[in-house]
């Protein structure tokens, strides 16, 4: 974790004792039912209600949180919608959740598998990043470089869940987000449908934009600290470097993802 990431988890672990202190914190008292998610924030219900893929099952929303949805949305729903006082939210998500007064239960998306992601030209992989805040901007940075996929190991990665959906501001129902069992065999599947699998290692020989060739490119990132591991660095194609001018060194694994997205797309 970045000192930047650890000043933003101790404010945040500061709010919670303070609430909690006060009396305002406000404890979760529910929990989806098993094939279902708590999805909430405004772009976050849009995108899960535009959704054709997405089945939603039932609905809280404040008033005023109802006004800024998109309205034909709601009117077409087939689902139970509940006008409610946003304390209500509260009480299911906790005090942490920043829902924008709209929550929505809906059935897990359709897994997705390796064989799905060969009809995109830029695929990104991730070698075991935990937290799903820094997975959620990961997959709303893919989608807005038009990526195709999002691709992970089974162990050592976050689930589909509210926080990762909110994080992606609606990206979780534009891109296919994948888990996979061995990322070492992934990777070579990969490689054998003619990807250029490209490592992101602050030793790579070269400098990512040198590297990106015109074809279809898979880019592959470690987790913060640990990095890329040495079974997944023996399987790409090659090791590149972000080449930064400034005195800091290194990124945020969520900010490398976007930076080295938006080169690999410029590159083409």
């Amino acid at each position: 974790m970045s000192k930047q990431d650890t000043h933003y988890a101790n404010l945040r672990r500061k709010h919670r004792e303070n609430a909690k202190k006060s009396g305002t914190y406000a404890q979760p008292d529910n929990q989806p039912p098993e094939g279902r998610v708590w999805l909430y924030g405004l772009h976050t219900a849009d995108a899960a209600l535009a959704n054709p893929e997405r089945t939603v099952r039932a609905m809280w929303v404040s008033e005023n949180a109802r006004a800024k949805l998109e309205a034909e949305q709601l009117e077409r729903a087939t689902f139970p919608i509940e006008t409610v006082h946003p304390k209500e939210i509260d009480r299911k998500l906790g005090g942490d959740a920043v829902h924008q007064g709209v929550l929505i239960e809906a059935d897990l998306l359709q897994t997705n598998t390796l064989e799905d992601c060969w009809d995109t030209d830029l695929l990104l992989v991730l070698d075991q990043v935990t937290d799903p805040h820094n997975v959620g901007a990961i997959i709303r940075s893919a989608v807005a470089m038009g990526a195709g996929a999002v691709i992970s190991t089974t162990r050592h990665s976050p689930g589909e869940s509210g926080i990762l959906a909110k994080v992606a501001s609606g990206g979780l129902e534009h891109i296919k987000y994948v888990t996979v069992r061995n990322l070492a065999n992934a990777i070579q599947a990969i490689n054998e449908r003619g990807y250029h699998t490209v490592g992101l290692d602050s030793e790579g020989a070269a400098d990512l934009a040198q590297t990106v060739r015109n074809t279809k490119t898979a880019l592959v990132l470690g987790a913060e600290g640990k990095g890329l591991r040495q079974k997944t660095r023996q399987m790409v194609a090659d090791l590149a470097r972000l080449d930064m001018p400034g005195p800091i060194k290194s990124l945020n694994v969520s900010n490398a993802a976007a930076l080295a997205l938006y080169i690999a797309r410029m590159s083409r």
